[in-house]
């Protein structure tokens, strides 16, 4: 079985609705996952853009410890407080936990926007609420027995 990641906002390559835009809406997708390995204690989820001019990327959001009877997150989970119990959602690059919607500076191009969830093998990550995308990718680099992957595209025309 292959591990797949879905949603009902969007398709994998296509434009993000302005609800994943931070500047219109700035709520989390819709995101449906199926085909976890065998032996998966837990679920993270990244949402990360390559193409933010730092040098370093941008990460939008992070979630670690979500329980394995979980499997889809509605739209608006985050930040509307419809997370599964027990998750962590950690400090985006705009300083604070929770989803940052796409928002590209004006003029910039394209940018792809990454989601990505982890089959993870402990039922808890070591993350924090205060912890970056970096430690939440550190960890996860330990603990992930599969990921699966869509990227939106949003670009700011100014």
């Amino acid at each position: 079985m292959t591990f797949t990641l879905t949603s009902d906002d969007f398709t994998d390559g296509a434009t993000l609705p302005d609800d994943q835009v931070q500047a219109k809406g700035n709520r989390s997708p819709h995101l449906r996952w199926s085909g976890a390995p065998e032996g998966t204690k837990s679920f993270a989820i990244t949402l990360y853009d390559p193409d933010a001019p730092t040098g370093s990327g941008f990460w939008h959001w992070t979630v670690a410890n979500i329980p394995t009877d979980v499997t889809e997150l509605s739209a608006g989970a985050s930040p509307d407080g419809d997370m599964p119990k027990g998750a962590i959602q950690g400090r985006t690059d705009f300083g604070k936990p929770g989803f940052g919607g796409a928002a590209p500076p004006p003029g910039h191009g394209p940018h792809r926007y990454i989601f990505t969830v982890f089959a993870v093998d402990t039922d808890k990550l070591d993350v924090t609420a205060d912890d970056s995308g970096a430690v939440f990718g550190f960890n996860l680099h330990f603990h992930t027995m599969a990921k699966a992957s869509i990227t939106g595209v949003y670009e700011n025309e100014g």
